[in-house]
């Protein structure tokens, strides 16, 4: 008689998807517990530990299970031609035991489960504590999981709490936090502390972290991606006999000027303390009206040259028909772009702050190509003279709009402003917090992105076919706008007064010069169909990504 009892595993499912949810060879399983007593299942990746240190990590429970299955006549538990519902009534207590565990016990349980199961290559993954470096490197992890890859994402304590809140409940990535050697309210958004912290405290702890992982056999390391900012990590990586990959969050010409800093010094066209000997914001390291942050910067791309030296792999958020000429300049560089959210939009991969999806449902109330979205990152702020400014700017237009305003910048003043902007728009605009940011490019009412040029962004942008308005502030964000206006062809600069203020006139003039301009937005489809080319099957990152998993993986 059929057991009335419920399933744990929610919904019966075809074993096909159940092999295709966990990465594991049943068959395999099966086979090896009755053919193999006495032994436990290797890795290419990690040697076969002897009888009785299986025993050890087995448990009673599972040391239970294991005599059952060898008690029963040497049959495939499957049957090709069986439905699950059947297997699991013939199987019994001990196939549904299996499968609870599989679908609800924690990720330390299932992964002491593995002796049975076999292991699954394990990668660390750590970002630099920025939301332009965390959300790149979170997208990439999310395509390695889909590859059956296990990945454990290492942040701060700070930012782990910040993903906590917003990643879904059943996300495949596990989150590690080092601690942040900063007292609360010691400015942990302070780029200067954040750097200072992250150098002298964290390669400590990351050594630790990665031998307590691997005390577990069937759990090892077998490659570490680290975010170029964070080079100790590949030293660390390096010393311990583990392959590492760098990873380049901005686009491949700031990487290509960054290693070539030594000739440029050699040259004189630049000093030792990467001050330009002729007048240029446009270095990667630039940060205007801030020399001692410029110097600091300057110096970290520097060391980093020797770091990324060591690693097996260098990765870059970019596709190789974008920008041939700056990719050929780096030897072995992989372009794995463009790093999107893809049909995980709504999972807010790798995002700070909570996503105000009302955005759409006004958006969708929008004439096509009707709208101005203005969004600037996450660490660009205004003064109030500009708040001022841009926002009567972006009512000149007289057309819709979508502004994004973090609420880390909102004060008591600026919350009055804002108050008084959203009674005079009424319908016509719309101010959020943070945004769905691919889908709010997506959207077919967005005309034109209002931007500070960081590297994800103009990546998104150029995936979604937008013409840009560019507004940089430091760092890579003028390279940037320069490869946007004179390179790609795809958007246009706002220029500053005498005062270093951008106007409400020139951002009304240049806002209605780029919607009309036909070559633009020809050629920013242009870029969004190549965009496009590159990362579906053929493509040129779609087969260096798959070349890579390949490589980690033997």
């Amino acid at each position: 008689m059929k057991s009335n009892k419920p399933s744990p595993f929610k919904a019966l499912r075809p074993r096909e998807e159940v092999l295709v949810k966990k990465g594991l060879d049943w068959k395999k399983m099966e086979n090896e517990i009755e053919d193999k007593k006495g032994s436990t299942p290797t890795s290419a990746h990690s040697s076969r530990p002897s009888s009785a240190q299986s025993n050890r990590s087995k448990g009673q429970g599972l040391q239970k299970f294991e005599n059952v299955v060898k008690s029963r006549p040497k049959v495939n538990p499957f049957g090709d031609a069986k439905p699950k519902e059947v297997l699991l009534e013939e199987r019994g207590k001990d196939w549904l035991k299996i499968e609870f565990e599989l679908e609800h016990c924690s990720v330390d349980r299932f992964w002491n489960f593995e002796f049975v199961m076999g292991s699954q290559p394990h990668v660390l993954v750590i970002p630099f504590p920025a939301q332009g470096h965390v959300a790149p490197l979170m997208k990439l992890s999310h395509q390695i999981v889909d590859h059956g890859i296990k990945v454990t994402f290492v942040t701060t304590e700070f930012i782990n709490a910040r993903l906590t809140t917003t990643m879904p409940v059943n996300s495949p990535i596990r989150l590690v936090s080092l601690p942040d050697g900063l007292e609360p309210g010691d400015g942990q958004t302070d780029a200067l502390k954040l750097i200072n912290s992250f150098q002298e405290i964290k390669p400590d702890h990351f050594k630790d972290l990665i031998e307590k992982i691997n005390e577990s056999a069937n759990d090892r390391i077998i490659c570490v991606i680290a975010d170029v900012a964070v080079a100790w990590a590949l030293d660390v990586a390096e010393k311990m006999g583990i392959q590492s990959a760098a990873f380049w969050p901005a686009g491949p010409a700031t990487l290509a000027l960054v290693f070539h800093i030594p000739k440029l010094i050699e040259d004189g066209i630049i000093d030792t303390q990467g001050n330009p000997c002729m007048k240029s914001s446009e270095f990667p390291w630039s940060f205007p009206g801030k020399s001692r942050m410029q110097n600091i910067f300057f110096q970290y791309l520097f060391k980093m040259n020797h770091s990324v030296k060591l690693c097996k792999w260098l990765l870059c958020n970019s596709f190789y028909e974008l920008d041939s000429l700056a990719l050929n300049l780096i030897p072995g560089i992989i372009p794995v772009g463009p790093l999107l959210s893809g049909n995980q939009l709504e999972n807010h991969i790798g995002s700070f702050w909570p996503e105000d999806s009302t955005c759409l449902s006004w958006l969708d109330k929008q004439p096509v190509g009707s709208v101005i979205y203005a969004s600037f990152g996450s660490t660009s702020t205004f003064n109030q003279q500009q708040f001022d400014e841009l926002a009567l700017g972006l009512e000149l237009t007289g057309l819709p709009f979508l502004w994004v305003i973090r609420s880390d910048i909102a004060n008591e003043a600026l919350s009055e402003f804002l108050d008084g902007i959203r009674s005079r728009i009424a319908d016509s605009g719309k101010i959020v917090g943070w945004e769905p940011q691919e889908q709010v490019l997506a959207h077919p009412s967005t005309a034109c992105f209002i931007s500070h040029c960081g590297w994800n962004s103009t990546l998104e942008g150029i995936s979604m076919g937008v013409p840009f308005l560019c507004w940089p502030y430091f760092t890579d964000q003028f390279q940037n706008k320069s490869y946007i206006c004179d390179f790609w062809k795809v958007g246009l600069g706002l220029n500053p007064d005498e005062n270093g203020i951008i106007t409400r006139r020139e951002i009304n003039t240049e806002i209605k010069t780029l919607i009309i301009d036909d070559g633009i937005k020809t050629n920013a489809l242009k870029l969004k169909e190549m965009a496009k080319k590159s990362v579906t099957e053929g493509g040129s990152s779609f087969k260096n990504f798959e070349s890579f998993i390949e490589q980690i993986k033997h």
